[in-house]
C-alpha cells in the first residue's frame, strides 16, 4: 500500500470522496461507482491507482490517523490543563458530528470489524491506539495533578470516555438526539474529576507511592 502522502491531487480527490462515504455508509454501504459519481471520472481509473477496494479504504484510514495526531498536538499546544485538553478532544467528535450525519471513520469501521479485511483492520487497530494512548496520558497527568479520581487505571478511564465519544454518535445518529457528543464527553469527564481537596490528597498519596529513581 502506498502512503498516503505519496498521492497525487487527483487520487486525493478519490480518497476524500471515498472518506466521506465511509463515513456516512461503512464499508460495506459503498462502491467504486459511488466514488467515480462523485469524483466524476470513471471507474477503470480508480482502480488504476488502487486495484481493491481495501486498499484505498487502507489509505484513507492511514490517512485520517496522520490528521488525528496533528489534531491531538493542536490540543496539547492550546493549553497545558489535562482537563480542558479532553474537553477539546470531545470537541472532535462534536465537529463531525454536525457535519451531516457523519460518524467517526474508526468507529464506522471498527463496527465492521469481522468484514474488514486485514490491510484495514490493522489501520483501524493503530487508529484506536493513538486514542487510547495519548488519553491514557491526559488522564494519567490528571490523576497526578489531583484533578482526577485514581481509583482506576489511567487506561481504564481513556477507554470509557473514548467509548462514550464513539457510541454517542451512533445513538445521536439513530435517534437524531440534540445532545451531541462534547456534552456527553463533559458529562463523563464530570465524573472522572476530584473535588479539589481530595484532589490534593490523592495527588499527594500518588505521588508517595511513585517508586524512588535508583
Amino acid at each position: 500500500m502506498r502512503h498516503f502522502s505519496e498521492l497525487s491531487p487527483s487520487t486525493l480527490r478519490v480518497v476524500d470522496a471515498a472518506e466521506d462515504l465511509l463515513q456516512h455508509r461503512g464499508y460495506n454501504g459503498f462502491s467504486y461507482d459511488d466514488v467515480a459519481a462523485l469524483v466524476g471520472i470513471k471507474k477503470p481509473s480508480i482502480h488504476h491507482h488502487f486495484p481493491r477496494k481495501e486498499d484505498l479504504v487502507a489509505s484513507v484510514t492511514q490517512r485520517y490517523s496522520f490528521r488525528l495526531r496533528a489534531k491531538l498536538l493542536e490540543i496539547e499546544g492550546r493549553t497545558g490543563d489535562p482537563y480542558e485538553r479532553l474537553v477539546a478532544y470531545g470537541g472532535l467528535f462534536e465537529e463531525i458530528f454536525a457535519s451531516g450525519g457523519k460518524l467517526c471513520l474508526g468507529g464506522m469501521l471498527g463496527a465492521q470489524s469481522e468484514s474488514l479485511p486485514e490491510s484495514v483492520m490493522a489501520e483501524v487497530k493503530e487508529f484506536f491506539r493513538i486514542n487510547v494512548r495519548w488519553l491514557r496520558a491526559m488522564v494519567t497527568e490528571g490523576q497526578e495533578a489531583g484533578i482526577f479520581r485514581t481509583d482506576s487505571p489511567a487506561k481504564c478511564l481513556a477507554e470509557v470516555l473514548l467509548c462514550a465519544l464513539e457510541g454517542s454518535m451512533v445513538v445521536g445518529r439513530t435517534l437524531r438526539c440534540a445532545r451531541g457528543p462534547a456534552e456527553v464527553g463533559r458529562t463523563v469527564l464530570a465524573g472522572f474529576r476530584l473535588p479539589a481537596a481530595e484532589g490534593k490528597r490523592s495527588a499527594r498519596v500518588a505521588r508517595e507511592l511513585e517508586p524512588e529513581s535508583p
